[in-house]
C-alpha cells in the first residue's frame, strides 16, 4: 500500500513537472535598480504560477541577447520573454522564434520590427513617460526662463528615444524652456555623475543650469551627488525630475535633493505571463501593446513612505 502511495505521488510530481511551461527571459543587464526589480518581479511572477523561468542576462549587450533568444529556440522553450538592449537588429532572430512557432513578448522595450513577429509588447507609453516629466516642469517653472540639462538613456534604445521626445512635446511652445545641453549616461548612475559633473563645469559651474532632466532615476541619483559635491543644493538649486520611481529617489525626494518622478512599474510580467496563458490555453491572440501606467509622484506623495514600500522588491 505504502508502496502504491509512493509511486502515485511520484507519478504525480512527474506528470505536474512534465506539464510545466518552460519561458526563456532575455534581460537587458543589471544597470539600474529598476531593472533589477524588473527581474526579481518576473522572477516572483513566473513561480506563482508555476512556470519554469530561463533567465539570461546579457550584460547590455545586444549579441549576448541574440545568442539568448537562439538557444531559447533551440531548447524548444514554451515562450520568450525579451528586453531588448536596442530597438533595431531583431528581425533575423525573430523570424527564427516564428518559424519554430515560440511565442516572443516584448517587456517594457519596443523593437522596429514587423508586429507579426512578436504576439504582444507590456510596457509603459515611453512617449508618455517623457510628456508627464516634461509637463511638471512647465508647471514647476511658469513663465520664469530655465535652461534644462538631459541625462539620455542607451543610445539607440526605445526609452531613450521616446523619453526625450515626450519631454520635448511638453516643453514646445514654452520658450522660456530650454535644453542647452544633452548627452547619454547609459541608464547608470556612475555615467549619470560623470555627465552632470562636465555639464556643471560647462554651465558656470551649476550657475546657469535650472533643472536636470533624466531618462532613469539612476542617472539623477549619480547627478544629484554631483551636484552636492559642486557645492550646488540639488532639488533648490537646480530642479531634478526623472522617471522610474526607484526608490533610491524617493529617499532623495524626501530629503528634499530630488523633485518629481514618474512611475515605470517593474511588473511587466504579470501581463506577459496572463496573455501568454490565454494565448496557450486557447489560441487568444492579445493586443499588440499593452500599456502599464506612468504616474506621477512629486515631494507632496510622502516620499518616504514609497520608498518604505518599495524597498524590498529588489531594486
Amino acid at each position: 500500500m505504502i508502496r502504491t502511495l509512493f509511486a502515485s505521488a511520484s507519478a504525480l510530481v512527474l506528470a505536474t513537472a512534465a506539464s510545466a511551461q518552460v519561458v526563456g527571459f532575455s534581460q537587458i543587464g543589471s544597470e539600474s535598480g529598476w531593472r533589477a526589480a524588473e527581474t526579481t518581479v518576473t522572477n516572483q511572477e513566473a513561480e506563482a504560477r508555476g512556470i519554469q523561468l530561463q533567465f539570461s542576462d546579457a550584460q547590455q549587450k545586444q549579441e549576448n541577447q541574440i545568442a539568448a533568444v537562439r538557444s531559447f529556440i533551440a531548447q524548444g522553450v514554451d515562450a520568450i520573454l525579451l528586453a531588448p538592449v536596442v530597438a533595431t537588429g531583431w528581425d533575423a532572430v525573430l523570424e527564427e522564434a516564428k518559424e519554430a512557432e515560440i511565442p516572443v513578448v516584448l517587456l517594457d522595450r519596443m523593437v522596429d520590427s514587423d508586429p507579426s513577429l512578436y504576439l504582444t509588447a507590456v510596457g509603459s507609453d515611453l512617449v508618455h513617460e517623457g510628456e508627464v516629466a516634461g509637463q511638471w516642469l512647465v508647471d514647476h517653472v511658469a513663465d520664469q526662463p530655465c535652461r534644462v540639462v538631459e541625462l539620455q538613456g542607451t543610445t539607440g534604445s526605445s526609452p531613450a528615444i521616446d523619453r526625450k521626445t515626450g519631454f520635448e512635446n511638453a516643453i514646445k511652445g514654452h520658450d522660456n524652456i530650454e535644453i542647452v545641453r544633452s548627452q547619454t549616461g547609459n541608464f547608470t548612475r556612475a555615467e549619470g555623475k560623470t555627465v552632470m559633473e562636465s555639464f556643471l563645469q560647462a554651465e558656470n559651474g551649476g550657475a546657469d543650469i535650472c533643472a536636470l532632466y533624466a531618462h532613469n532615476d539612476d542617472m539623477a541619483v549619480g547627478a544629484i551627488q554631483a551636484i552636492k559635491e559642486a557645492g550646488l543644493k540639488p532639488g533648490e538649486d537646480i530642479l531634478v525630475v526623472s522617471i522610474d520611481a526607484v526608490p533610491d529617489i524617493f529617499q532623495a525626494m524626501a530629503a528634499g535633493e530630488a523633485n518629481a518622478t514618474v512611475e515605470l512599474t517593474p511588473n511587466m510580467a504579470g501581463p506577459a505571463f496572463d496573455a501568454l496563458k490565454a494565448y496557450w490555453d486557447n489560441g487568444t491572440e492579445p493586443p499588440k501593446f499593452i500599456q502599464t501606467e506612468s504616474k506621477l509622484y512629486t515631494q507632496a506623495d510622502d516620499p518616504q513612505a514609497e520608498y518604505d514600500r518599495r524597498k524590498d522588491l529588489g531594486y
